[in-house]
């Protein structure tokens, strides 16, 4: 009995530092979330703002620019997925990843090749368990980035988008990461960048509005080359910070589920724990009286 009373307080003093770890984690995610919240917020504007310019540049104009005229037979596409640097927070990456399957498994099925680039150790650490190629890959800023890594990261794609298929380049660039919908709804989703479409552009921004007419100098394609790497920086940098915002949430749930979980588990190893005391006690007192009874029979025995 005794040996089990110490594997049982052994437990319960390892569950409580394990409750302690989580907790603070929980509490430092749950600080970030309203950091990164802000980031999402102040981006917002001027991503708006210059897709109404670009959608007024396109309108404008009939030249054919990567940005907004689709191949007629488009044979390449790269997709941009986005996960986590860090683990210990639930399926959020896993998430991200098989809605990234899922799009190069639709695109593969439209006949087209795909490249991938990954963002995050978890999904450099996915591909690389399963050997499949990765086109580029980026760590190190998942939980904090900047415009400065998306810049980075948009490089390469707009190097991609810009060359001849035969050449190695790109028709299409799609973009898979986790959308910050509310403290408790994350949901992964599968955008494409390029080329843009302007429908979808007009009715989400411009709303009916009437966009006003430009004359270009020296010609709209040359405005277009200026747009569009800051158009695809844009969008990784809002989808970056979005996709912290829903870690730092993903991993505050997380870890509130595991403290939880772990205070139902000192409380029941508690229980077994005095359940085991009681017994140990019980034991003793009856070793006692038995000692005691055994005695007192023994002495009766030699007075006689």
């Amino acid at each position: 009995m005794g040996a089990q009373l110490r594997v049982y307080k052994r437990r319960i003093r390892s569950v409580t530092a394990t409750k302690k770890i989580t907790k603070a984690m929980e509490m430092i995610a749950a600080s970030r979330i309203v950091k990164a919240q802000r980031k999402v917020a102040a981006s917002m504007p001027y991503a708006t703002e210059l897709n109404r310019a670009v959608t007024a540049v396109a309108t404008g104009s009939t030249t054919k620019h990567p940005l907004t005229t689709e191949a007629e037979t488009p044979a390449r596409a790269a997709i941009l997925l986005v996960t986590s640097d860090r683990g210990l927070a639930g399926g959020y990456s896993s998430n991200a990843i098989k809605a990234a399957e899922q799009l190069t498994e639709r695109l593969r099925g439209e006949g087209k090749e795909v490249d991938t680039y990954v963002i995050g150790r978890k999904g450099v650490a996915y591909y690389n368990f399963r050997e499949r190629k990765i086109a580029e890959s980026w760590t190190g800023f998942t939980d904090s980035p900047t415009y400065a890594d998306a810049k980075r990261a948009a490089a390469p794609m707009i190097e991609a988008v810009t060359k001849e298929t035969a050449e190695g380049g790109v028709d299409e660039l799609h973009i898979v990461f986790t959308e910050f919908v509310s403290m408790m709804t994350q949901n992964p989703v599968d955008n494409r960048m390029l080329p843009l479409s302007l429908d979808t552009t007009k009715d989400e921004d411009s709303q009916g509005e009437i966009l006003p007419l430009f004359d270009f100098e020296p010609s709209a394609e040359d405005v277009l080359d200026a747009l569009l790497p800051r158009y695809v920086e844009s969008r990784i940098y809002n989808a970056l910070l979005q996709a912290a915002a829903s870690e730092h949430a993903a991993r505050r749930r997380a870890m509130k589920s595991a403290t939880d979980n772990a205070g139902e588990l000192v409380k029941s190893l508690s229980r077994l724990a005095n359940a085991a005391r009681q017994a140990e006690i019980t034991q003793e007192i009856s070793e006692i009286v038995g000692g005691a009874s055994a005695l007192a029979d023994a002495t009766a025995g030699s007075d006689k």
